[in-house]
Formats: structure tokens, C-alpha cells, sequence
């Protein structure tokens, strides 16, 4: 059966079944609740649930199995390091300020894998606060997210975005480049809401407050606004869209620069992975880092992928921005290899 788990915006658990529609049309999505994803690339599939419980009971879930094999990478280290390297020169040229450079793992698993396991998991040995898990194969969707991250949440006509910008082993170890990088970010979606709420609106709530996650911190800042009268999901997802924390700035010429510098597409990773509650005029769309999902290949083999990468700035050590780019994926690769599970947050 199809199923969903999220986290609601009150920080407890939603859970949801059964299929009632299946879209690529943001301007379906008029009523009712939705499960949500949306590629990097922009391609969205929304499915309209058939229950939904706000409240749900402990449920008993399969075993995870584990990834089978070794991970391939589409940027080895020497290439990763070019890219940074290459965004560096861009940068002095004044093309660009800030990339967000990124590389897509993957790792064979049987086809009894369930990503519902998976989500499990993460949801013990990496707890998130925009954390979901939607399996729900006949819409192509299988995807475990814990992200760290909130893209956008709505309440009526309230917006938000929490761009992070800014990750270390510990707060003593933050360099003022991430200090910048947050800064540069949150002026990037301010501009982006602006477009879409109504003038005056717009303010930082919050900014560079630090977050600490298993294994790492972070800076986080809040952009908040009121929307304007009428205002339409198409309208605030084109202002938006994909996030500017897992883009660049400007916007524009980062996306051409990932386009140039990274082999494969992104897919969910980076994309926006939540939920929409039309009826209560409600959304929680996470951005879609520290996130696993699964492809079938031609020949019937199951893949997992995850995604991993660094926001690049004139200020960037190459071979730093590589070890940011194994901080962030080390602890979530072995919670998907079965190496950390039952761990929490230890």
C-alpha cells in the first residue's frame, strides 16, 4: 500500500496512505493533502493521499538490508577538486559568487529493500526536523529524507525559509566563509520572496543562529513573509525554486555552472521533498539533503543514490570543501549500509 510519513509543523509525526491522484501540475493541487517531490531539475509529482493521520500509533516496518557493494560517486576527489577549482576562476571573473557543488552516490540493494526500512532508520540513527519518507512505487516515488532543512513552511498566508549555509565538525570550528556564505544566501531569498509577498513583508526572523545535528553543526538563518493576496503555489515555487542554499548566487549562473560541472542530474537531492495540506492551506516542503531514494535500472536492479556537496565561495579550500562534502555524507552512508543502527544520536 502506498504509504508516507512526514514531520508536521508542530514537530510531531503525519502519516499517510493510499492513492486518490497522481500529478505533474502544481495547479492541481487545490484540495486535499499531497505528498511532494520535486527534482533539482524541476520535475514535480504530487499525490493526492486517500487518509491522513496526525496522531498515528508505532507500526512494526521491515528489516533494512543494507547497501550491497562498494558506493560509486559521479565526482571522484580529483574531480571534485577541479569543479572547485573551475568555480574559483568563475568567481574571478565576476560570473558568479557563490556554487553549490555536488556529487550523487550510489549503491547497489536487493529488490526486497524497502525504502520504508530505510526511513526507519534514519528516523532512529539521524533524527531531522523535515524528515519523510514517501513509498509510493506506483507514482515513482521512494525516498527517504532526513533533512536538516526547511525550503519553505506555510501557515495560511505565512511563508518561511530556513536556508542553512555554514557546517562544521563543531561551533569552535565555523569559519567566518560560512558566516559569509549565510549571508550571501539569505539576501538571495529574500529576494526570491519578495517577488511573491506583499511589500514591507519580507524580514529575517533569524540570522546564522547555530543548529547542532548528529555528527555536525550548522548555520541556519529565517526568511519569512506574508503573501500577497491570491498568490499561487505556481508563483511561489517559480519565484523560489530550486533553493538558493543548494543553488547559488546569483541564481541564474550557479545553475549554469552545476550544469556545466556535474556529470548527473540531481534528482530529489536538493529538489524539495514534504507535504502540501490544501484544505488547511498548510505545507512543509523540505529541502531534499540527506536524502536517499531509489532507482530501478534498465535491467531490473535496484539503486540506491544520495547526494552530497558544498557551497564553493572565492574563500574555499578545495580540499576542504571535499572533506565538508564526506562530513556531511559519512555518518547517513553507514546508517544506510546497517552500520549505525540503533546508535540515535550517539
Amino acid at each position: 500500500m502506498a504509504w508516507a510519513r512526514f514531520s508536521s509543523l508542530d514537530g510531531g509525526v503525519i502519516e499517510a496512505t493510499g492513492v486518490e491522484a497522481v500529478t505533474s501540475d502544481i495547479d492541481d493541487v487545490t484540495s486535499g493533502f499531497w505528498a511532494v517531490v520535486i527534482t533539482f531539475e524541476g520535475r514535480l509529482t504530487a499525490v493526492r493521499m486517500s487518509s491522513v493521520d496526525r496522531h498515528p500509533s508505532a507500526t512494526t516496518v521491515p528489516t533494512w538490508t543494507g547497501v550491497q557493494g562498494e558506493w560509486t560517486t559521479s565526482l571522484d576527489d580529483t574531480a571534485y577538486v577541479d569543479g572547485v577549482e573551475e568555480i574559483r576562476e568563475r568567481i574571478a571573473r565576476g560570473t558568479v559568487y557563490q556554487v553549490n557543488l555536488c556529487r550523487v552516490l550510489s549503491g547497489d540493494i536487493g529488490a526486497e529493500s524497502s525504502i520504508r526500512a530505510l526511513g526507519d532508520v534514519l528516523a532512529q540513527g539521524n533524527p531531522a526536523p523535515y524528515a519523510a519518507t514517501i513509498d509510493i512505487p506506483e507514482a515513482g516515488l521512494e525516498v527517504a529524507c532526513a533533512s536538516p532543512e526547511a525550503y519553505l513552511t506555510r501557515r495560511g498566508g505565512t511563508v518561511t525559509s530556513s536556508p542553512i549555509k555554514g557546517t562544521a565538525p563543531t561551533p569552535e570550528s565555523m569559519l567566518p566563509k560560512d558566516y559569509s556564505e549565510n549571508v550571501m544566501i539569505v539576501d538571495l531569498v529574500r529576494n526570491d520572496l519578495q517577488h511573491v509577498c506583499r511589500p514591507g513583508t519580507v524580514r529575517v526572523d533569524h540570522l546564522c543562529r547555530l543548529e547542532e545535528h548528529p555528527g555536525l553543526v550548522h548555520l541556519v538563518s529565517d526568511v519569512s513573509g506574508e503573501l500577497r493576496k491570491r498568490a499561487t503555489w505556481r508563483e511561489l515555487l517559480d519565484a523560489s525554486f530550486p533553493p538558493g542554499s543548494v543553488s547559488g548566487a546569483p541564481k541564474h549562473t550557479a545553475l549554469r555552472a552545476i550544469a556545466d560541472l556535474e556529470p548527473v542530474a540531481r534528482g530529489p537531492y536538493c529538489g524539495a521533498v514534504g507535504w502540501i495540506d490544501a484544505d488547511r492551506d498548510e505545507a512543509l516542503l523540505a529541502v531534499g539533503i540527506r536524502t536517499f531514494w531509489v532507482d530501478e535500472e534498465a535491467s531490473g536492479e535496484r539503486v540506491l543514490r544520495f547526494g552530497t556537496g558544498a557551497g564553493i565561495t572565492w574563500g574555499s579550500d578545495a580540499y576542504g570543501e571535499v572533506r565538508e562534502t564526506e562530513l556531511k555524507a559519512r555518518r547517513l552512508m553507514a546508517l544506510a549500509r546497517g552500520e549505525l543502527a540503533g546508535q540515535g544520536d550517539s
